[in-house]
């Protein structure tokens, strides 16, 4: 008997045939009229939930479905998923963990070279026709923090501290026995030790604004910020605060706390680089990304542990 799944994102279509082919019936619903409609029509039919970790699956929707089994999110976070409400109706989630991590680490180090060699603003000039050779600080040799060292956090470490010849520095919850980097006990002293902090680790509530003003202090005038998390971990208005005062030299985003709206002050200011949520799309991710939730759909459905579990 197949299996139906309710499609909620919009960002690996090329790639949904994969599902189809294994024989499950797709009901997509990427706009929140088309997700509302589809769960009020087809409430009773839908077996599995296809979402991330913004659009998250509420406590009311997961109630609306009376025979929902399990919560597929592509992407390492699950922030607006109720995690709550699917475990009281033993609901199982699960996660994109490392599917797309090549491709943010690559974002990332790209966001991390456009920001402090300036080159958005190097290239706008070129084109109106200046020749303006300003002297922009070497990346090479740099001290990189990353607050989360998970999949996408480690590939991160591994770019900059292979390609960059980087050290590198983190902070966890707990530290890792598997890594050769050094482990800092808060976001603080993690950005009092660094030149460039990346932001690498979940949204939600427990990681709001663990990168504020103190933080930002502590990271400096020279020191630089990059985020392709979430807009949750780093307080926004300390951060404008500190880049128009000069209290940091530079800050490279990929992710805002209103999306697709993007602050003015960000926008206004030449020490930011501004990507819209991009990081984790390639279509090579995306195909993993597929992979990854077909695997665990088809472990479900036959009884196995599914791949990478969301644990409340």
């Amino acid at each position: 008997m197949s299996k139906t799944v309710l499609v909620l994102v919009e960002t690996v279509d090329d790639y949904l045939p994969l599902l189809e082919q294994a024989g499950y019936q797709l009901i997509r619903a990427p706009s929140p009229q088309m997700r509302a409609s589809a769960i009020q029509r087809h409430a009773s039919q839908i077996d599995a939930v296809l979402t991330r970790g913004p659009l998250g699956l509420t406590a009311t929707e997961i109630a609306a479905l009376p025979n929902l089994q399990i919560i597929c999110v592509i992407g390492a976070g699950y922030e607006q998923v109720d995690l709550a409400a699917a475990a009281a109706r033993s609901i199982t989630v699960t996660n994109g963990a490392g599917a797309n991590a090549a491709a943010v680490a690559d974002h990332t180090l790209a966001l991390l070279l456009a920001l402090l060699r300036d080159i958005p603003r190097a290239d706008a000039s070129t084109r109106r026709g200046e020749w303006n050779r300003v002297i922009s600080p070497s990346v090479s040799g740099k001290r990189l923090g990353i607050l989360g060292l998970g999949a996408v956090g480690q590939a991160i470490a591994k770019r900059a501290h292979l390609g960059f010849d980087m050290s590198i520095s983190y902070h966890s919850r707990t530290p890792r026995q598997d890594v050769p980097y050094t482990w800092y006990d808060s976001p603080l002293h993690l950005a009092d030790a660094v030149d460039i902090l990346v932001v690498a680790t979940p949204g939600g509530p427990h990681t709001h604004h663990l990168v504020d003003a103190q933080v930002l202090d502590a990271l400096g005038a020279e020191g630089y910020l990059v985020n392709i998390a979430r807009a949750s971990v780093v307080d926004t208005q300390a951060l404008i605060a500190a880049l128009q005062g000069g209290q940091l030299a530079g800050a490279a985003l990929d992710v805002f706390d209103d999306e697709p709206a993007v602050p003015a002050a960000l926008k206004a200011l030449g020490n930011t680089v501004l990507t819209p949520h991009v990081a984790g799309q390639s279509p090579e991710a995306a195909r993993d990304t597929v992979t990854l939730v077909l695997r665990n759909l088809q472990a479900f459905f036959a009884g196995e542990a599914v791949l990478t579990p969301v644990h409340p």
